[in-house]
Order: structure tokens, then sequence, then C-alpha cells
């Protein structure tokens, strides 16, 4: 059945329709003249931080998908926060308002922190004058606990790395730490942790923000309720993140970290839900991460995200990929410290026990904690050496419902990607727990109680990615055609009818949020969520 929605939210559907539209009229020629210190009336404190010499616009034009490339018509290099709030102050003032994006690490992959013909906010030069510490402070409350406040351009690494200095450490993380803590909170932050700590969203205390009014508001679970959930996962619509309040506990010394090996993908599944299934934070018997990975003739048996299998084992385990096609992977970790080590070993093994992987097949690693959530950096540095981390990276990350995993299985791994033959990158496969999210937060989710990530992790040449795109749509077309109730992780939508099914029953409050936060849709137009000249809504 159609949902209607009531006579409000066809007026706010109707002026966001309008707003675009008049906030498109003129935008050339207000660009004629940036930047000018007669911008909203504070340009005189902010006009020399715009740049638009050809190196730096080319710089935000492009990012590490290296498909998409949106030409902004300036760079802006904050030194404060108060800078950032005076740019978006002066469009958000402005008789011809102009688009801001903001730019992280970079490490989009459909021009998500673009901003055609508008401005990019540089984070980068942002957290190059702030790196003395002021930027990352540790503290302690009564009521929470340790926490570090951090601000929104900060890495994840550099957080980790001052969080360490303390003895403590977030509880969740993405698999790649070069990343902003800004960026990866307006999208989710997912990782091998999810499944027990929860998505990084739900590890956040409290938030500054900068809304698309150009208003500084610190927000919070208890105060601002609206603006906390509707930014986290809210894909950068409704403030640009200035600093968060994330969730410290006593940091780990060592990993444990143990790899098997699956031929059956129904027997991979059902032990990768039993495990996470043991996921209370004080249970012994619980892992602290869980992921999996395909292993494919046409892919190296140790991808650039983690080095792992000793090479006397290779030419045993191509051979049985040549037997069977595909093999799945089952990555664990546990980890440890002084007073639990002797006893992680025999956890392990409680574990492990009874698991349906491949006899003469386990693999394990001892490993400091530093080093395993760092892992993928090796590799990072490894290909740009060898000039290939520049690359196109046409990637696709969706959740599937865990009744529909086997089905995703035999349609999409064993037919589309074999018939293709061009898949070589990483595919991760791996379950979480839905009552680890929370559902208040704008990030969507499938609605059964466990489901799969699946990440296709490709790169390719500059002259054939555009293969691995029409592999994308297929995979896309298939769950369609097939019942499947997919979500797109970092989701690349073209129309807002798009727009609209990806967030279901939360696109009316997303419309009404992005109206009262940024209701001249100046922020994040990069992710193209209100870049048409109409308002999809099915009366």
């Amino acid at each position: 059945m159609e949902e209607r929605y009531p006579l409000s939210t066809y007026f706010i559907l109707l002026l966001i329709t309008i707003t675009r539209l008049i906030s498109t009229v003129g935008e050339t020629e207000l660009w004629k003249t940036l930047p000018t210190p007669e911008i909203g009336g504070s340009g005189d404190k902010i006009s020399h931080k715009f740049h638009n010499d050809p190196e730096t616009i080319q710089m935000a034009s492009r990012d590490y998908g290296n498909m998409v490339h949106e030409f902004p018509r300036a760079v802006f290099g904050p030194s404060s926060i108060q800078d950032i709030v005076l740019l978006i102050k002066s469009s958000y003032n402005s008789d011809v308002p102009f688009n801001i994006g903001v730019r992280g690490h970079g490490h989009s992959t459909s021009g998500r922190a673009m901003a055609r013909d508008g401005v990019v906010v540089d984070m980068a030069s942002f957290r190059k004058q702030r790196n003395n510490g002021a930027a990352i402070s540790v503290s302690k409350d009564p009521l929470i606990g340790y926490y570090a406040d951090v601000g929104g351009e900060q890495l994840w690494i550099d957080v980790l790395q001052a969080t360490l200095q303390h003895g403590l450490a977030p509880l969740s993380w993405t698999d790649y730490l070069y990343l902003t803590v800004g960026g990866t909170l307006s999208n989710s932050g997912i990782s091998g942790q999810t499944f027990r700590y929860g998505p990084q969203i739900t590890n956040v205390h409290e938030m500054d923000l900068i809304t698309g009014k150009g208003e500084f508001v610190t927000c919070s679970s208890q105060k601002n309720l609206e603006l906390f959930h509707a930014a986290l996962g809210g894909l950068g619509q409704f403030g640009v993140i200035a600093r968060a309040r994330i969730a410290l506990e006593p940091a780990p010394k060592r990993v444990k970290w143990v790899r098997v090996l699956y031929s059956d993908f129904s027997a991979f599944t059902k032990d990768q839900e039993r495990l996470i299934s043991i996921n209370g934070r004080k249970q012994k018997t619980a892992l602290d991460f869980l992921e999996g990975v395909l292993l494919m003739h046409q892919g190296p048996i140790n991808n650039w995200r983690s080095s792992f299998f000793p090479l006397s084992d290779h030419r045993r385990i191509a051979s049985l990929i040549a037997k069977h096609n595909i093999l799945y992977c089952l990555e664990v970790a546990k980890y440890y410290d002084d007073q639990s080590e002797k006893n992680v070993n025999k956890e392990i093994q409680v574990m492990l026990q009874g698991l349906a992987y491949i006899p003469g097949f386990y693999y394990e690693k001892n490993v400091s904690y530093i080093e395993f959530l760092n892992r993928v950096r090796s590799g990072e540095l490894k290909l740009k050496s060898q000039g290939l981390w520049d690359v196109p990276h046409p990637w696709l990350n969706l959740f599937i419902p865990k009744s529909q995993i086997l089905d995703f299985n035999s349609g999409v791994f064993k037919d589309i990607i074999l018939k293709r033959n061009i898949t070589t990158g990483p595919v991760l496969v791996y379950p979480m727990n839905r009552n680890k999210w929370d559902d208040r937060m704008s990030a969507c989710i499938p609605e059964e109680d466990v489901f799969y990530t699946i990440g296709f992790l490709h790169s390719s040449g500059f002259d054939n990615w555009k293969e691995y795109d029409a592999q994308n749509r297929e995979i896309l077309e298939f769950c369609s055609n097939a019942g499947i109730k997919v979500k797109q992780y970092l989701p690349n939508h073209s129309t807002q009818e798009d727009w609209a099914n990806h967030f279901g029953s939360k696109w009316r409050s997303f419309l009404e949020r992005k109206h009262k936060f940024d209701p001249k849709m100046i922020l994040s137009p990069g992710q193209k969520i209100f870049d048409t000249n109409y308002i999809y809504a099915p009366f």
C-alpha cells in the first residue's frame, strides 16, 4: 500500500522543490565574483581562505573512486571552526546560496564529498593546522566513563594513537583507519567489530554540529536529540561535524587472529551466525572481531588488505580453489592483555569447537592491537609504491537480510561473479546484529535481526572500470528481480525515487529534518539526494 503523507509533509516536499530551483538560478553569476570580501558580510574575515588555483581545484574534483569528477568554483581552507560557521552563514544568508561540500580524506568512491560549481571545505588543511594535540582530548565522566573529544576533521589512526597513550581506545572501528571521524560518522562506520560493539555511530555520546543555517549546535541523546540522530549516518545532509565525543574503554595489548577456510557457503554463514550470537561485552567466550572474505582463482590468495596465508600453503589453497571455484574464509580475532593472555588460546579453541571449516586449513597470528587495527596500511603503502593506489575503485557495498543470503550466494557469487570473471579485489561477507544499531539514526539497514554486509572492493584500470560498474548494476538488478531487500551502504542512487526507497519508512523524517536543519539544501550536494527538479513522494 502506498504511504500517504500528511498535508504538512506535502508542503515540506513542495518547499524543498521550490528552494532547490531558486538556489540554482543565477549560480553562475554568483561565482563570477567568488571569492569576494562582501560574501555574507563576513568575507573580510574569510575571503583570503578561498583558493581556486588549478592544482587545488583538481584535488577537490576527484576522490578515491577516481570515476566521478565534479569541479568546484573554489576550495575553502579553514583555520578554525568559526571559519566554517562564517562560510555556511554566508551561503545561507545570501540571495543566491551556494553549495558546500566537506572533504575529509577524500576516500569516497562516487563524488560524495564534491560540490559542482560550489565550495569544497578542505578539512585536511584544517587538520594540519590543528594537529597540536588540542583536537583530541581524553577525559572521564562519572556517568559515562572515559571518552575522547575529537575534532571531526581528525583521522581515526590519530585518535587511536592519542587514546592508547592513556591505555584506552574506542570500541568500534573501520577496517581502514586513515578516514576522518566526521566522514565515518556521517555514514555509519562498520567493520568486524560491529556485530558486538555496534557501528561507530552508536558509540558517540555528543557532537558539535554546524547546521545548514550556520548555527553551531551541541547535541546528544539528552539535548537537541533530533539533530543528534539525524546527523549520525545522515550522509552529511544536516550539519558539519565539528566535534564528536567518542566512548572509550581500556585498550587490549594484543590480538589472537585466526582464519579458517570453507567450501560450503551454508556452513560458512551458519558458523558466522553462531559466533556473532555470543556477543555480550562481558562474556569471555565472545569474539571481538569477525569478518569473511571470498577466495577465487582470478584473485590473489593474499590480497592487499592483509597478507596472512603462508607462502608454503599457497599451492595447496590454490588447488582447493580450482576444485570449488570459490572458497569462503572466516576471519576472527580475540583481544587480550597481560591478565587474559594465559587463557586466550583456550578461549579461541572453545569458540571454534564444532565449526565446519575444512580440516587442515587453520591459520593463526599473534599481533599487537595497533598492528591488527592498522593492518590495511601496509597494503596501501605497497600499492602506492607500485602506482596502483590512485586508480578507479568501482566499489559496491550492500546490506543483505540473513533470510536471503543463500539466494545472494547462488545468484551473485556463484553466477554473476564467476561468469564475468573480472573480480580480483577483496569481496567481504560477514553478518551483524540489528540490536546493536539505533533505528532513530538516519542510517538504513535491513529489518531482520541479523543481516550481512557485502563489500565488492574492486580496483580497475582507467580504461575498464565501466566493466565493474556494469557488474555492480547487474548485481543490483538481480537483487531487485529476486526480491532481495538490499540496502546500499555508502549509497549511490541516481533518482529521488531510489533515495525514497532506500530510506523507506525514514524518508519522510529525513525530508522534514533536511528542511529543518538545512532548508536551502546547501550541504553535501555530492550525495545528489536533492539534485533533481522534483521531490519524489508516493502520495
